[in-house]
């Protein structure tokens, strides 16, 4: 695998080994507490961020149809932990699986998104699944700390 691709996937699984340290302990009733209207449940946040890794590495940079349900994602609950990280297992593992076979010039490839039919680069759209992740491991974090202020006994 090409040096750039192996860094890409570091970081990645940084971001993931953070949201995993944040799932550490915490019971269902915490995985699925919504901290205030227009927010999402930590369940919901790690469910939805592993959809889109597979989106934009898988559809996107890749062309392999997912056929992924993007509003189910926000209606997600009592998932476990184990299985919040089985998914994140998952989704690094479809992620390394496949930039193992990109070049550098598959960068600059042109892709079509079919959801919305615009246009994006291959590194484009491998930048954006890594900003949306830890975009996610941010509130990940913060309804963690809000669970656990708000559960102070």
């Amino acid at each position: 695998m090409q040096t750039f691709y192996e860094g890409y996937l570091n970081l990645l699984q940084a971001c993931h080994n953070e949201i995993r340290a944040a799932l550490k302990g915490l019971p269902l009733a915490a995985l699925d507490w919504v901290p205030g209207a227009e927010m999402n449940s930590i369940s919901v946040l790690v469910f939805h961020l592993t959809g889109s890794e597979r989106y934009w590495i898988g559809d996107v940079a890749m062309q392999e149809t997912s056929d992924r349900d993007r509003d189910a994602e926000f209606k997600v609950s009592e998932l476990s932990a184990e299985f919040l990280e089985k998914r994140l297992t998952d989704s690094m593992g479809f992620a390394s699986s496949r930039l193992e076979t990109l070049t550098l010039q598959d960068l600059e490839a042109q892709r079509v998104s079919a959801r919305n039919g615009k246009t994006f680069t291959v590194a484009w759209s491998l930048m954006h699944a890594l900003e949306h992740s830890t975009l996610h491991l941010g509130q990940i974090q913060l309804t963690r700390q809000l669970w656990e202020q708000a559960n102070k006994k």
